[in-house]
């Protein structure tokens, strides 16, 4: 037997017009802008996502403190993985790349504590055999401000052929 949720037709088109009129009420009250250069708090989000992005050449442990603990994220081969694992990640790392750099980043405001930051990065790794490979990610991380903190709560990464 199914256990979806049923109701008449009435009743269920009134329910999907209220949740319809809640969710573009609530996108119109959101004010969206591009950062302007110079912006201080997009000026500080590029920049740890600068280190995020280090972090594969340097060791650094960024992720504890710029991913929420409510962190969702999806890798370049398309799992998903939680702030834990990025955090596992980063402590157990024995080889690290080299040439670790971010490329442009943009960053859009959704009201005051909501942040789209879109970008791309690039690394070279040791693979199999000791032969180099540059591996190229573009990204969208999605940052929440909570408490005054602006933090990382969803990522996902796609690769790109690097040239």
């Amino acid at each position: 037997m199914n256990h979806a949720l049923q109701c008449s037709r009435g009743v269920c088109v009134a329910w999907m017009a209220m949740i319809a009129f809640a969710v573009a009420a609530g996108a119109a009250a959101q004010t969206s802008r591009w950062a302007d250069k110079g912006d201080p708090t997009a000026e500080h989000m590029i920049d740890l996502e600068h280190q995020w992005t280090d972090a594969d050449c340097t060791g650094s442990r960024i992720v504890e403190t710029l991913l929420a603990d409510d962190f969702h994220g999806i890798s370049p081969d398309g799992k998903p993985y939680s702030k834990q694992d990025a955090v596992e990640r980063a402590r157990s790392m024995k080889q690290f790349a080299r040439s670790c750099r971010t490329y442009e980043v943009k960053v859009h405001f959704f009201g005051d504590n909501i942040a789209l930051l879109y970008g791309s990065e690039s690394a070279i790794w040791k693979g199999g055999g000791g032969v180099e490979r540059t591996r190229k990610l573009v990204w969208t991380d999605t940052w929440l401000k909570r408490n005054g903190k602006w933090q990382i709560v969803a990522a996902e990464d796609m690769p790109v052929e690097a040239k």
